[in-house]
């Protein structure tokens, strides 16, 4: 007795087909998966088995061999549970399952369907293979739905599905339906709620237009970790192909619940204890993805920065040079997306108040320049805007009148992000100021004579670096686009220079 039943699994961030084969004989009780299964998948055989029983079906005391093909594929997970229990029931002639269907579903004892990750990816293939039906666990089908072409049924139980196979039920497809709430109401935190720090306000509002990575340097208190928080409230909405890069990352790493696609830019925030490997991706079996592709297209937020080991520090390079995270493993070698907008945020010293003009240092130079030593050269490199943030004056927090709030700034910031889609093109790969290289900086960035005076000045007095130019040009470049000018004006650029003054005043 054989049947095939077609399944799925997730290899990186896409999708594969998977072809479940269920031989049962009449020799010793046996049940047996190949297809190098891992042990997620091999403990299958337990949850099948009292799934079946319990759900009132016979299960004849016989040899069961399943195969998982293409066997030269390591499998895992355990969404393998549903169609292995309806291959077994269609060798035992207790269903026909239809050609042209993907099931999808973790099993418990009593029969029951509990959720399983990637579940759009594995929709998305299926689209591309033409299959007309997905079942899915309940919890699942908001997010398989997002792929209109596809009849997606959300499955409660091994004896719901039984019984929709043998024509007892009917079932209704899950139909997507967008969130009616307006971009305002994902977003709790707003920067109306800020106390002064227009300055700083401001900086992160360049950084948002141009997709500039940015540090806050500042004593404890000062705002920093509440600045940052309010930053996914002013960046663009996200686009339907961003939202489904999005929601397959959060697929496939188990953060999607019950909710469809991901509508709005990630923030991630991890804890500074936090593994190398927890932040770039990987781990046993075939490699998942980490904190820097969690927050793709959103906001990688890393409080207190020097506390992070220096190791996990130095991973996020290549990502945030290249956009991406290749994980290579001897089973696989994988590619991650990882377009992410890196705001850290530091004290200026071990004690926190070197830079406060009300609270005494208690921290020698040794201290200080060891401190922030722990933040390597190469990494600030690739940080575009460095702020100072001060305390926060006791005539502000006083005022209890309201700032300007984030729908406004985020205003500004899609007519620049407009301005630079129109200026790169669809076939180029840059989309924003941030990531222009060095062709597009000479095209796009060129300077009047009064601005060439006014960075060299600056670079020579205040000791800007060299790998400062180019940084400089990119925010001027920004700042323009916020202003709406066509060329860069010497105060554009003076207005980018106070935002690496902080090399010089901290070593970096």
């Amino acid at each position: 007795m054989y049947a095939r039943i077609q399944s799925g699994a997730t290899y990186g961030v896409d999708g594969i087909v998977i072809d479940i084969e269920c031989h049962i004989e009449g020799q010793l009780p046996s049940f047996t998966i190949v297809g190098l299964p891992d042990n997620a998948v091999k403990e299958s055989r337990e949850r099948v088995t009292s799934a079946i029983k319990n759900s009132g079906f016979p299960l004849p005391p016989k040899k069961i061999t399943v195969n998982l093909a293409p066997a030269d594929l390591k499998k895992e997970g355990s969404a393998f549970d549903l169609p292995i229990a309806l291959g077994i029931l269609e060798a035992l002639n207790v269903i026909t399952v239809p050609r042209g269907v993907i099931c999808l579903g973790e099993l418990s004892l009593n029969g029951e369907l509990r959720p399983i990750r990637g579940a759009l990816p594995i929709a998305i293939k299926a689209q591309e293979e033409h299959f007309k039906q997905i079942f899915v666990p309940e919890n699942n089908a908001k997010e398989a739905s997002v792929i209109q072409s596809l009849d997606v049924y959300g499955i409660s139980s091994l004896k719901e599905m039984v019984s929709f196979f043998k024509g007892e039920i009917t079932l209704v497809p899950t139909n997507y339906a967008p969130s009616k709430d307006t971009y305002n109401h994902h977003h709790h935190f707003d920067f109306a709620d800020v106390k002064g720090q227009t300055h700083v306000k401001r900086a992160l509002e360049i950084a948002a237009a141009g997709h500039h990575n940015v540090i806050l340097i500042g004593p404890p208190g000062s705002g920093k970790t509440m600045l940052s928080k309010r930053i996914p409230g002013i960046l663009p909405e996200l686009t339907l192909n961003e939202s489904l890069e999005t929601t397959k990352l959060f697929s496939i790493s188990g953060h999607l619940h019950k909710e469809g696609l991901v509508e709005n830019r990630p923030f991630r925030s991890p804890h500074h204890t936090i593994s190398d490997v927890a932040l770039i991706g990987g781990g046993r079996g075939l490699p998942r993805p980490g904190e820097v592709s969690l927050a793709h297209h959103g906001v990688l937020f890393l409080d207190e920065l020097p506390e992070f080991k220096k190791s996990v520090l130095e991973v996020m390079r290549q990502p945030l040079e290249d956009g991406i995270v290749t994980i290579a493993r001897a089973n696989a070698s994988l590619t991650f997306p990882s377009q992410f907008m890196l705001v850290a945020a530091m004290n200026p010293c071990p004690c926190g108040f070197s830079t406060d003009p009300k609270r005494e240092c208690s921290c020698t130079m040794h201290d200080i320049q060891r401190y922030l030593n722990k933040v390597s050269g190469p990494l600030l490199d690739r940080i575009d805007i460095h702020v100072d943030v001060p305390p926060v004056d006791v005539a502000h927090l006083a005022d209890f009148k309201k700032g300007e709030s984030s729908s406004d700034i985020r205003r500004r910031v899609v007519r620049a992000r407009n301005i630079q889609s129109e200026r790169f093109n669809e076939h180029t790969p840059t989309h924003t100021n941030a990531g222009m290289n060095s062709n597009e900086i000479e095209r796009f960035c060129s300077l009047d004579p009064t601005s060439q005076k006014l960075l060299h000045t600056a670079m020579e007095k205040l000791g800007l670096s060299a790998r400062a130019f180019n940084r400089i040009l990119k925010v001027s470049r920004t700042i323009a686009d916020l202003d709406g000018a066509d060329s860069i004006c010497s105060h554009h650029v003076a207005e980018a220079i106070q935002f690496r003054s902080l090399d010089k005043q901290f070593g970096f």
